[in-house]
């Protein structure tokens, strides 16, 4: 069985920095023709010299002739000025993305509370830059699997009704009220949802002894909450699209007393995602889930060219290389039954 798709688009990708870019942009470019890729690095992308030159490290990777393109976005820090946004669009910049401060790996640099960064928010409604949000609060005192459900209500919106005008995406979703609220506003606000938390729920990371290669933020969810999001990405809904927040760590930082939060998902991208498809009878909605719902929201054209799957029984790779050391990429070892052949 052949399975052939426009070339898609990967809304919300970690590739990482220096020796790590080897490994992510050709796993990259292999799954998807454009990916908008994450500015938390250390230090953060937060000035339009540091795009450019993160661009050209990442290009540095991408082989003469080949079909991928980085859209790039900046980190919403205090040092973001308004007079960088006025110029940012101009230069490629699709995105500002904010991180609530020690909400997720190198977030350090984020904002806690937005209310001092106001008149940024103000340029960006005005140029058409969008807010990518993670959206969880990360006060001590709320529950880790509570925290999306609680920014919904506590940030997002009274955000929302300071600026109405300002296009937004909830990045990777992870609950059924997350799916709800995106269906109960009609403009300005979409969300990612990633492969990982359409596959499983939080008993894959837990039950049968803790499994670090599951552990992601926000964290895997409930059930229920697994199936609202798959029922979203399969409803032909242009408001979700696919973003894989795909976030490599070597295996030491992963496998540590204190590991890292993230899975390893872009090596095999449209692998994972054609099988959440399949089992919910849903092939013929991947397409635009995958690259045409995110395009449109960002005003690009579709891309050119095609990606066929085959259903074919493989294994996924124990580790792969990663610098001077390795990862291991998620469901390592297991047997798949979707692969990317041309």
């Amino acid at each position: 069985m052949m399975l052939t798709l426009t070339r898609p688009d990967d809304f919300h990708l970690h590739l990482r920095d220096g020796q790590a870019l080897a490994r992510t942009v050709g796993d990259a470019l292999g799954q998807c023709a454009r990916a908008l890729v994450m500015p938390n690095l250390v230090p953060a992308v937060d000035t339009l010299e540091a795009v450019s030159a993160y661009r050209q490290r990442i290009l540095a990777h991408v082989p003469k002739g080949a079909d991928f393109t980085p859209l790039m976005s900046l980190y919403l820090s205090q040092t973001l000025s308004p007079e960088t946004l006025l110029h940012a669009k101009a230069q490629g910049v699709l995105a500002v993305k904010w991180y609530p401060k020690g909400a997720t790996t190198n977030s350090a640099q984020g904002v806690a509370h937005l209310e001092a960064l106001e008149p940024i928010l103000s340029v960006m409604q005005e140029v058409g830059l969008i807010l990518l949000i993670h959206g969880e609060v990360t006060e001590a005192q709320v529950d880790i699997f509570a925290r999306e459900s609680c920014f919904i209500e506590e940030v997002l919106i009274p955000l929302r009704a300071k600026f109405p005008r300002l296009k937004m995406v909830l990045e990777h979703i992870t609950t059924a009220h997350a799916v709800e609220y995106v269906r109960s506003q009609e403009r300005n606000l979409a969300a990612t949802i990633t492969a990982h938390h359409l596959l499983f729920n939080r008993n894959q990371l837990l039950v049968g002894g803790i499994k670090p290669h599951f552990y992601c933020l926000p964290i895997l969810k409930k059930e229920e909450d697994r199936l609202a999001l798959v029922q979203a990405a399969v409803s032909g809904d242009r408001r979700f699209f696919l973003g894989t927040d795909s976030a490599p760590h070597a295996r030491s930082a992963k496998e540590s007393a204190c590991g890292c939060a993230g899975c390893y998902t872009g090596y095999a991208t449209m692998a994972f995602y054609a099988q959440v498809f399949e089992r919910a009878q849903a092939l013929d909605k991947l397409n635009d889930f995958a690259a045409k719902f995110g395009a449109e929201y960002y005003e690009l054209p579709y891309n050119h060219g095609e990606l066929v799957l085959e259903k074919r029984v493989w294994q996924l790779p124990e580790t792969l290389p990663f610098g001077d050391t390795v990862l291991v990429p998620f469901l390592a070892g297991e047997q798949w039954h979707w692969q990317v052949v041309a």
